[in-house]
């Protein structure tokens, strides 16, 4: 589409990745922002002298983020500082082992060994090899690409996909490599961030224990929201245009193009635009009813505390602590709509004395809980199942907190984590981010293709961008 001046609405990550990518491409961009800073889902809380991530607390795949920068001629590494975590994480277990997760070959084939015995070693070598192969056969055809269509599919590529088993399910595959059940669950807990349990998500799925495992893990000094907050500098150094405390009433459309974009304070006109907003939001100021049967099915949500404490305890950066449960744990929060019996639990440590608590949760439609009832008591519950697995005085010791339930997220249905990784919510099954109808509008996101996560996010804002600048 010719477009020289392109409003994006949304300054997250998906909205900042798209921009970089356009003024790389000569576009003049505005960046419309209902906050007063950028981030979107990355965002910080100042709390009591904390500046804390509201979101993800880690960078896996910065090469996805370089490439922004890059598009305008700059380097993450003049803008922000990666400092690589070794262990990305720890696993702990309700039997009292403990794994630490490196990316380094060697030695996590040796952490493998040493945890459950060289056969499970081998097997993790095998693992390794087809984490690898299924993560290369996917990165430009399947993860990086738009879809047009589900013919766009048939490609040569795809029949490696399902020869390696990307096709099958998720926890089926890795049972080919190990035995040991909980290196199962270091491979396949990732699934849940996806909304769906491993024992269902397709075999494709396990990209992401390839980026957590294998690629590395990284952590921004200062905290996640520094890449945000770079990538807007970076912006603006190349001209873009930011309006932060600003919402979109409407856009102003003449037959399938939007001319303008309208405020509460001024008329925006344009040639193109980005609606990188949560789909419910894209959907309503398009003036569109989504048609997909069966509807839009979201992932699980997530209770988070944040918990300023006066001692510390012996803990790696990300720390996940299983229960004993692990199917029953799928079940209740994605299908009976009930809290977890048995909490897994992931505790981050981002500053010498602040911890994130993540506890997933059902989302708002599937279990509509009241949450301000309910919250206080399940913040106590969380911090006795902290106790007991080895944080011992975690409650008495907490200084300063802030609780956030699936009723403070303000995304739909409740959830950071978007719109689940179904099978007819994958790939071109997706909702797509050109919509019928309207010739210059694209969405970027995490709803939209290819999905959840920082890099398909930031994957996200590129593909949208190249919507607008590339010749079909």
């Amino acid at each position: 589409m010719k477009a020289d001046h392109v409003v994006v609405v949304g300054a997250g990550l998906a909205g900042l990745s798209a921009t970089l990518h356009l003024l790389g491409a000569g576009r003049r961009v505005t960046v419309v922002e209902r906050s007063d800073q950028p981030g979107g889902r990355a965002g910080l809380l100042e709390l009591d002298g904390y500046r804390i991530d509201t979101g993800p607390t880690v960078l896996t795949m910065p090469e996805y983020a370089e490439e922004a920068f890059a598009a305008v001629g700059e380097r993450m590494a003049d803008r922000v500082t990666l400092d690589r975590l070794d262990p990305a994480y720890r696993a702990r277990f309700a039997d009292g082992s403990s794994l630490g997760v490196f990316s380094d070959s060697f030695a996590m084939e040796a952490e493998v060994e040493r945890f459950a015995g060289p056969a499970e070693a081998a097997g993790y070598r095998r693992l390794r090899r087809w984490l690898t192969e299924l993560y290369d056969v996917q990165r430009e055809h399947f993860i990086g690409a738009n879809f047009d269509s589900p013919l766009d599919l048939v490609r040569p590529e795809l029949a490696k996909l399902a020869w390696l088993g990307g096709f099958g399910k998720l926890e089926r595959n890795l049972r080919r490599f190990l035995k040991d059940e909980r290196l199962i669950r270091v491979f396949s807990f990732q699934a849940l961030y996806a909304g769906v349990p491993p024992q269902r998500a397709l075999g494709a799925y396990a990209v992401i224990a390839y980026m957590d495992t294998i690629a590395g893990v990284y952590h921004p000094r200062g905290g996640m929201h520094e890449l945000p907050k770079a990538m807007a500098a970076a912006a603006q150094q190349h001209g873009a245009d930011f309006r932060y405390g600003t919402t979109v009433s409407s856009l102003e459309k003449r037959g399938d193009q939007v001319v303008a974009v309208h405020t509460g304070q001024e008329r925006i006109p344009c040639d193109a635009v980005v609606l990188a907003v949560e789909l419910p939001e894209a959907y309503r100021l398009l003036g569109r009813t989504p048609r997909r049967v069966p509807p839009i099915r979201w992932s699980p949500s997530a209770v988070v505390l944040h918990a300023g404490t006066s001692r510390t305890w012996d803990l790696d950066h990300h720390t996940i602590l299983f229960g004993d449960a692990w199917r029953e744990t799928f079940d209740e929060i994605i299908h009976k709509g009930r809290l977890m019996s048995d909490p897994s639990l992931l505790v981050t440590r981002t500053q010498e004395s602040m911890h994130y608590v993540l506890a997933p949760c059902p989302n708002l439609l599937t279990a509509p809980i009241d949450w301000a009832r309910v919250g206080p008591r399940y913040r106590d519950e969380l911090v006795r199942t902290l106790e007991r697995r080895g944080l011992d005085g975690f409650g008495a010791a907490i200084t300063t907190e802030r609780l956030v339930t699936p009723a403070d997220w303000g995304n739909a249905a409740g959830t950071p984590f978007a719109a689940a990784h179904t099978f007819a919510q994958t790939g071109p099954f997706r909702p797509r981010n050109l919509m019928r109808g309207t010739g210059n509008v694209v969405l970027a996101g995490a709803g939209t293709t290819p999905g959840v996560g920082v890099p398909p996010v930031l994957i996200s804002g590129r593909l949208a961008a190249e919507r607008i600048t590339r010749p079909r």
